[in-house]
């Protein structure tokens, strides 16, 4: 009788054993693809710059959806966006302005249609003000020409209107495009869904992202160096090159070699035997007498009675 009981819990034993262990691994079919989710999500968190893009809607609050898209395009991106009304662009520069104090050091980038795109304007100028730096502005069809103030590194205003060109303030000295979309097909209600110009704010903002939005102030131009002075090339090639032959100069008369002693009579002159030797080469001047070259002892004059 123990063994036709011991058998049915053992039984019962193995069953539990073997439907708790398929529960458990049914409860990590479910679990794990949350976790890998969310390992992927705080890996994004990880890799987004501290970067933000303040996109700033136009007339009412209502015309400028594609300010919507292109900020949802731009955080596929990695980069932190988020759409404003372009009425309350001063208190915005203020909540800029605090974050910046308080030691966010993100890249700030201003984009901005209709009225939205003077709003971007004018903050770039109010943030100045307050000594916070602006790596980007762009304006999508602005309602008229403003000046980039000297804490704007980087100005690419895209507009369809001649009047509408941005233009450089007082100590600006960052990068500026006015890039005119007129006969495009591009119209100022539409211009700020265009895919293509999307695309090229997008390109735009990672790059400048990429580079931590520090402006690359344009260097001064480098002063030309003084030249070295001519005299001592002009040495140099004179030490280089060799000197021209000088001019056989004419030697000097010859010097008449003294008398031996003995009986000879006369003699020939050292100065003879030398120019026998050397012949013509010498090129003595033709007006030098001939006897001064070829000078002889005097014999003695005959006494005379």
């Amino acid at each position: 009788m123990s063994r036709i009981v011991r058998f049915p819990a053992m039984w019962a034993v193995a069953a539990s054993l073997f439907l708790g262990s398929a529960f458990s691994a049914s409860g990590q079919d479910i679990v794990a693809p949350e976790k890998r989710v969310s390992s992927a999500v705080s890996a994004q968190k990880r890799t987004t710059s501290s970067a933000h893009v303040y996109l700033l809607r136009g007339l009412l609050n209502i015309f400028s959806l594609g300010m919507d898209d292109l900020a949802q395009k731009i955080e596929r991106r990695g980069i932190s966006a988020s759409v404003h009304n372009h009425a309350e662009w001063e208190t915005l520069s203020d909540q800029i302005a605090a974050k910046y104090k308080a030691g966010n050091r993100g890249a700030i980038i201003l984009v901005g249609h209709s009225l939205g795109a003077d709003a971007v304007m004018f903050m770039g100028e109010y943030l100045g003000k307050k000594g916070v730096p602006v790596a980007l502005v762009v304006p999508f069809d602005g309602t008229g020409s403003f000046a980039a103030s000297s804490n704007v590194a980087r100005v690419m205003n895209l507009t369809q209107r001649d009047y509408a060109y941005m233009k450089r303030g007082n100590g600006f000295r960052g990068e500026l495009a006015n890039i005119d979309v007129s006969g495009q097909g591009y119209g100022h209600t539409d211009i700020d869904k265009s895919a293509k110009l999307h695309s090229m704010v997008i390109n735009k903002i990672v790059g400048v992202v990429g580079r931590g939005g520090i402006r690359t102030a344009e260097p001064d131009a480098p002063k030309p160096q003084a030249r070295p002075a001519a005299a001592p090339a002009a040495a140099s090639e004179a030490a280089t090159k060799p000197a021209p032959a000088a001019a056989p100069a004419t030697p000097p008369a010859p010097t008449p070699a003294a008398a031996p002693s003995g009986n000879s009579g006369s003699t020939v002159p050292a100065s003879r035997s030398a120019s026998a030797t050397s012949g013509a080469a010498s090129d003595i001047s033709s007006s030098s007498p001939p006897a001064a070259s070829e000078s002889a002892v005097p014999l003695k004059p005959a006494l005379r009675f």
